[in-house]
């Protein structure tokens, strides 16, 4: 299973960008799903989540300005950004946990989100 992340690049503050990651074959339907970054020098942290029945989770830094969903049907999760501010400046990767589980089980290889202010 592969897991291709797309969309980062360089915006302005106050900006948008969508994220896209694409799974090479159909797992999403039973797997939570998750967008996660890492910036210069920190830990990587989570940004949202998806459960299999549609349940959004979001790290409070990004409540009210990030949404992340789901497509099934085309095995992609989104991520819309919004209002973008330069502390969003990271490598986003995207996850799938195990089947009906909380542990991740595929990392994608990360696409650079840069924010300048």
């Amino acid at each position: 299973v592969q897991l291709q992340a797309s969309g980062g690049g360089l915006v302005q503050a106050g900006g948008s960008l969508r994220l896209s990651c694409a799974a090479s074959v159909r797992i999403l339907s039973s797997r939570t799903m998750g967008w996660y970054r890492q910036a210069p020098g920190k830990q990587r942290e989570l940004v949202a989540t998806i459960s299999y029945s549609g349940i959004r989770n979001y790290a409070d830094s990004v409540k009210g300005r990030f949404t992340i969903s789901r497509d099934n049907a085309k095995n992609t999760v989104y991520l819309q950004m919004d209002s973008l501010k330069p502390e969003d400046t990271a490598v986003y990767y995207c996850a799938a946990n195990r089947q009906y589980s909380a542990s991740i089980e595929y990392w994608g290889q990360g696409t650079q989100v840069t924010v300048s202010s």
